[in-house]
Formats: C-alpha cells, sequence, structure tokens
C-alpha cells in the first residue's frame, strides 16, 4: 500500500535572481567555468529569467489530482524537486510531518540510464538520509517510455504537426525525432552491463519507432539536442541543428519535429528547439513545425494513474516496445550492479 505520491522532477528557476543559483545547483561539481553558466543563464533570462516546468508539473499535479479521485485512489500528491524548490528533500520532511510512511514516486523522465532513471533513486535515497528514521518508505515507479498512452499521445501530436505545415510540402516532410543528448560513455554503461549497456539510447530509438509506426510513418531520423560538456568529450550525435543542414543538403524542405525525449515544452524544448533549430530552419528555407510534449495531455495524466494502479494491485505492465527496462520496480526486480553507473568525469584540461 501506499499513503502519498510524489512527483519528483529537475527543476528549474521561477525568476531572474534564481537562475545562476539554480544553474549552480545543476552543475555542482562538475567544473563547468563560470562562462558557460552565464551563456546559459542567458537562455533562461531570454524568458524572463523563468523556466516553465515547474508550472507544467503544478498542472500535470492538479489534474492528476483529479483523476487519482475519479479512480477511487486516496493518494495526496507532493511534489519535489532535484535541483530547485520545492527542493525534493524538503518535501520528503513535509511528508514525513504529515504521517505519510509509504510513498510512491512519479519520475518526469520515462528513461532508463543515469540520469533518466539512477540519478533519481539517488535523489530518493539523499532526502530519506536528510530526513532519518521518520523518512516514508519511497518506492520509484517504472520507466515508462514505451507505454501505450505516452506513445498514442506523440503520435497524434506529430499527426497535428504535419497539418500544420504548408498543404504543399506536408507529403515530403521528413519527421525527426530528438532527446537529450549524453556522454557517449554515459550511454555505454546505461543498463545492466550483461545486457551490453546503451539503454538510453536504444530506448529512445525504440520510442521513436513506435510513435513514427503510430503517425503513419516509415522513414523518420533520431537525433540529439542540449549537450553541454566539453568539446573533448564524445556525446550522441548527430545534433539537431547539425541534422537540418544535412537535410537541406539532400533536398528537404520541410520537417517535423517530435522531441520524444521529454515529457513537457520545458527549455531545452522552447529554446533548443523552438529557438535555434526553428530559426536555423528558417534560414534554409525549410517549413518547420514541433510537435507537442504529452505533459498537457489527459492520456499523460491517465497514464500515471495507470502506473499507480500497476504498482499496488501487481498488474500486468503495458508496453509496447521490445526493448527493456530496468529499475527498481520493474517487475519487481532490482537494479543489476553496475547498472546506470555514471562513469568517470574526464579531468579538466
Amino acid at each position: 500500500m501506499a499513503d502519498a505520491l510524489l512527483l519528483l522532477s529537475f527543476g528549474g528557476p521561477e525568476g531572474p535572481e534564481d537562475v545562476l543559483p539554480f544553474l549552480e545547483n545543476v552543475t555542482r561539481g562538475r567544473g563547468v567555468p563560470p562562462e558557460r553558466l552565464a551563456e546559459v543563464a542567458e537562455h533562461y533570462l531570454h524568458f524572463g529569467g523563468v523556466s516553465p516546468i515547474n508550472a507544467l508539473n503544478r498542472q500535470i499535479i492538479t489534474a492528476l489530482e483529479t483523476d487519482l479521485a475519479d479512480a477511487g485512489l486516496d493518494l495526496p500528491v507532493y511534489f519535489g524537486n532535484r535541483n530547485w524548490h520545492p527542493m525534493v528533500e524538503d518535501t520528503v520532511a513535509t511528508m514525513a510531518a504529515d504521517g505519510v510512511r509509504s510513498a510512491l514516486v512519479f519520475p518526469t523522465s520515462a528513461w532508463g540510464g543515469y540520469s533518466g532513471c539512477r540519478q533519481y533513486d539517488e535523489d530518493i535515497a539523499r532526502a530519506r538520509a536528510a530526513v532519518g528514521d521518520d523518512a516514508p518508505e519511497l518506492v520509484k515507479l517504472r520507466q515508462y517510455f514505451d507505454h501505450p498512452l505516452l506513445i498514442a499521445s506523440f503520435a497524434d501530436a506529430i499527426t497535428a504537426a504535419v497539418d500544420r505545415l504548408p498543404a504543399d510540402r506536408r507529403e515530403r516532410a521528413r519527421l525527426v525525432f530528438t532527446a537529450h543528448s549524453i556522454p557517449v560513455a554515459a550511454d555505454a554503461v546505461a543498463g545492466p552491463p550483461a545486457d551490453g549497456g546503451r539503454l538510453y539510447s536504444r530506448q529512445v530509438a525504440e520510442a521513436a519507432r513506435l510513435c513514427a509506426a503510430a503517425a503513419g510513418f516509415t522513414e523518420y531520423d533520431v537525433v540529439w539536442q542540449s549537450r553541454s560538456g566539453p568539446p573533448q568529450v564524445p556525446w550522441l550525435e548527430p545534433d539537431i541543428v547539425d541534422h537540418l543542414d544535412v537535410l537541406h543538403g539532400k533536398g528537404i524542405d520541410a520537417v517535423v519535429v517530435c522531441p520524444v525525449g521529454f515529457v513537457s515544452d520545458h527549455l531545452e524544448v522552447i529554446w533548443d528547439l523552438d529557438n535555434e533549430a526553428s530559426t536555423r530552419a528558417d534560414e534554409l528555407g525549410m517549413a518547420f513545425t514541433l510537435a507537442a510534449t504529452p505533459g498537457t495531455d489527459p492520456r499523460f495524466v491517465r497514464m500515471i494513474v495507470e502506473l499507480i494502479r500497476e504498482r499496488l494491485s501487481a498488474g500486468d505492465v503495458r508496453e509496447l516496445g521490445e526493448v527493456p527496462g530496468y529499475g527498481c520496480t520493474v517487475n519487481g526486480a532490482l537494479c543489476a550492479p553496475g547498472c546506470c553507473e555514471l562513469p568517470p568525469r574526464p579531468r579538466a584540461r
């Protein structure tokens, strides 16, 4: 049983004065130079210093509270973040003070790998340690990158995006899926070693395949975005902006971009895609349209309720893909030793 649900997310600034402290939290221990932080800060300041992620999560929580009540599930919903207020440590302390003894955790990441899965486990462990003996038990829900409701939401968003293209370019538009890039070394260990790693990139490719098929596409591309590491460290490629140049060179004059790696339109979507990628497409004379993320789709909230029911009743796991998910609550199994460990960071030179 569970007494509550914790929605656990990345966090984002909600005013100009929050931007640099937030970025310092995100990059702590990574040796990111101040000039790089200042550069990224400008992306947030372009939107008034406010990331949409907290507001979007609060919208999800409001809808989720209604759906939980309609489903007869008496679970108050709490909200905690890794990098900005409400910090997960503070939220778990509030939960303990409210008498919560056991809670499920829904992370706003659909993926395996270190950043997508294991780091959320670390957030949970850190928050419980900060609260101490009174901390509630916290059990993270499984990865959901190929859940039927998520795939259906993305597929309909792709169809709607195609309809927004000029009528004379729709038939030849190229579908491009994008997700947050990570270091190649991190992807290599994303998954149990016996399974060969690369769990994250394989899951992204599988989600893209499922979404494309559901939207009626047989051809598409999978690319990456939002890399933030030093140039000497290889990250997953190609980058979305570079890929637009390649498509232009092939004579493609219309593109539909689906941010399959993101559940909501937070900064990486509205800056890297709505701003940088769309600007580059305009420079190239390409029609560009962006598919919506599922966070505001009622099916996304229904999926969360379904994942809760699945966990509480040990029901069937609804998934469409052939790539596995790993994590502490997938079929009740613990992470395998060495699964999704973060590789050593290269020393700065």
